[in-house]
């Protein structure tokens, strides 16, 4: 079995985001410690309709219902298909799309332009993308970008709708999933250390490693270990939560259990099968 790779001397993120908090302070294993509550500046404030439909939910299916209804007023996601001036379809970006491309392929052109927002929004650069992602530039550095800024993704706001949805999650995991929580224990299973860079190695069974800037995780240990014989467990602050199934009707990723996170420095605690 391979062992994470050393952390080269590498860039975490960019000097500015839309959180509020400093990037390097959100990628630490500080912040995993002793997390802080995030927003994205502005959706809030410009959605204040969906946010008082999600004051007035009685229950999580409430919750889940308005989203939706929100959704799909704002952006037509269930409109007849628009075409262009020679009659073609033209491709409406959906942010459920991108989830279920997610699902089929973390590292297909709906998995870049997820990593594509997380950096916009949160500073957080990806460390993987079907291969290492390495100093800039590289030549895999350039098939990422210009899969993160495909032009068929790009329209409909679709990085609004990820912010909308980030913004629901936040909201849904601390009042109808995990009230009271700061953190969720999420497990991920691994044979390839490929994605993984150590920061540091606390003991055999301990270690701070660098997730990519999307990953996915699932809530049940069982599930990881259909995916490889070491099994990452890890502390996940709420705040860094962007998807999980109980947030829509039917699983929309492969895995019921399965959730999304924003990477940055874990501590995690390795078990072996």
């Amino acid at each position: 079995m391979d062992s994470p790779r050393s952390l080269p001397p590498l860039p975490i993120g960019h000097s500015t985001n839309l959180i509020g908090v400093p990037t390097a302070v959100l990628a630490s294993s500080a912040f995993q410690d002793t997390p802080l509550p995030l927003a994205i500046s502005g959706v809030r404030q410009t959605n204040g309709a969906l946010f008082a439909m999600l004051h007035d939910a009685r229950s999580a299916s409430d919750a889940v219902a308005a989203f939706r209804i929100y959704m799909r007023a704002v952006f037509d996601l269930d409109g007849p298909p628009e075409r262009d001036a020679a009659g073609r379809r033209r491709y409406r970006a959906n942010y459920q799309r991108l989830l279920r491309g997610w699902g089929f392929d973390a590292n297909g052109k709906e998995g870049a332009v997820l990593k594509g927002w997380v950096e916009s929004r949160f500073g957080l650069l990806p460390t993987f993308h079907k291969e290492i992602l390495g100093r800039y530039p590289s030549p895999a550095w350039m098939a990422y970008t210009e899969e993160k800024m495909a032009a068929r993704f790009h329209n409909n706001c679709i990085l609004l709708q990820l912010d909308l949805l980030y913004e629901f999650a936040q909201r849904f995991l601390r009042r109808w999933l995990y009230p009271g929580r700061s953190h969720v224990t999420l497990y991920r299973g691994v044979n390839d250390f490929g994605e993984h860079l150590l920061v540091e190695r606390l003991d055999r069974r301990r270690a701070v490693v660098r997730q990519n800037n999307l990953v996915s995780f699932t809530t049940q240990r069982d599930v990881a270990d259909q995916f490889g014989d070491t099994i990452l467990e890890v502390d996940v602050p709420l705040s860094k939560i962007l998807y999980c199934n109980a947030m829509a009707p039917g699983p929309v990723l492969r895995g019921e259990g399965e959730v999304l996170v924003i990477g940055g420095d874990y501590r995690v605690r390795l078990g072996y099968l």
